[in-house]
């Protein structure tokens, strides 16, 4: 036993004291459920190995507490009897060795049963606290098994990580000893042992991946303000730099496109579109639904409303898709109307009538990326639409403002 504790603490990092503390517990338990013994302590020298039990009863004089339970107290005539015991009074605590012959065969099993569980729990300490580490990191490992519910990835010593449906490129098919990089999501520590959530999807691991592969990023020199993403696919991110001398969008792009292809070749083929971020949000909101070119931005006033208006949810950041140069001949946004506060954050967006299907994008990918990415609801029309409108409404108002002239008119005959 002296033996097995002292490897466990060389070995395992598990200090003798913390087992011999444990060991002493159950044996406790072990003894009351073997004995009846309601008090007792169980004494194990570290040194020699020796087990000890010792029964506590409480001194009293009470003859009656005595008869009805003699496992708890004990007369104070009989204490006084025993060696060195004149020196008792009534209230104190005296110890009687109970130790049973055959305790030894129970320890022995006790003890396994201690050191076992003990070595689990900390070899499961130890797997939480190394992953936790990595929560929120990018870690490899092999496609292990799949089930109906996940995919579990070797990260390395048997520890799996689970990534579920949700997590799962939609294009992309595991198989057994495939070697993938993953999201680190979550790490948890239940009753089962640390369980660890790993994720393809999460708008976190583009943003890692960036953070590897542009070093501008990782030192700060050029920041990510939100990624929208719809993984597999494609994804926007918005990108900037506070040095005037640094274009963001180039340096992210690479060389040749060298940076964001490593990227995308990871992503499986995944688009980025990479664009620049600026506060003024007329011309972010115009950077964002690239390659269209945007010829106005007009902000939604919103409607009077009673109650406060629920904010809108943060876009996700997934993944990042690399742009193309600026067209040389697109136009400059302007904003009609002011921005509208954070909470009614809407606008039409006016676009050249060629290209009102490229704005909106494949099943509106193209619209829905740049709303999640500026967190505005975008409304795109095209150049002739808008000036349909605009002429339905001036229409409108010249036919309101004669309306007006003749009930006037009427009016004042009737006088």
């Amino acid at each position: 036993m002296i033996g097995a504790l002292d490897y466990l603490e060389k070995e395992k990092g598990i200090k003798k004291e913390v087992v011999i503390e444990a060991l002493e517990q159950a044996l406790e338990t072990a003894y009351k459920q073997n004995y009846g013994e309601k008090n007792v302590e169980v004494e194990f020298n570290s040194l020699t190995g020796n087990i000890k039990v010792y029964a506590v009863k409480t001194i009293t004089d009470d003859d009656d507490a005595v008869a009805e339970d003699s496992n708890e107290y004990m007369s104070l005539a009989d204490a006084r009897k025993l060696p060195h015991g004149q020196g008792y009074d009534v209230g104190d605590e005296i110890r009687e060795e109970v130790t049973p012959r055959n305790f030894g065969r129970i320890a022995a099993q006790t003890a396994k049963q201690v050191v076992m569980q003990r070595l689990r729990e900390e070899e499961r300490k130890i797997i939480y606290d190394k992953y936790k580490t990595y929560e929120n990191e990018i870690i490899t490992g092999e496609v292990s098994r799949e089930d109906r519910r996940f995919t579990y990835v070797d990260l390395g010593n048997g520890v799996e990580g689970a990534m579920g449906f949700r997590d799962k490129m939609p294009n992309e098919h595991y198989h057994v000893h495939d070697r993938i990089q993953v999201y680190v999501s979550k790490v948890n520590d239940d009753r089962r042992g640390p369980q660890i959530y790993v994720s393809r999807t999460a708008p976190e691991l583009l943003k890692r991946l960036f953070e590897r592969e542009v070093p501008e990023i990782k030192d700060g020199t050029v920041l990510i303000e939100n990624i929208a993403r719809e993984a597999g696919d494609r994804a926007k991110v918005a990108v900037y730099s506070n040095d005037p001398n640094v274009d963001p969008v180039g340096t992210c792009v690479g060389p040749r496109g060298s940076r964001v292809q490593a990227i995308v070749n990871e992503l499986d083929g995944e688009n980025m579109d990479i664009v620049e971020y600026v506060k003024d949000p007329a011309k972010f909101i115009a950077n964002a639904l690239n390659p269209a070119d945007v010829l106005d931005v007009i902000f939604n006033e919103p409607e009077p409303q009673d109650e406060a208006v629920e904010e809108p949810a943060e876009a996700t950041a997934d993944d990042v898709t690399p742009a193309g140069d600026d067209d040389e001949n697109s136009v400059e946004p302007t904003a009609t109307t002011p921005a509208p506060k954070e909470a009614e954050r809407s606008c039409t967006v006016v676009v050249p009538d060629n290209q009102l299907s490229l704005a909106i994008g494949k099943r509106g990918q193209n619209a829905r990326l740049a709303a999640r990415l500026t967190k505005y609801k975008i409304d795109i029309k095209s150049e002739s639409e808008m000036e349909e409108l605009q002429s339905q409404k001036d229409t409108g108002d010249i036919d309101k403002g004669l309306a007006d002239e003749t009930d006037s008119q009427s009016s004042t005959d009737a006088e």
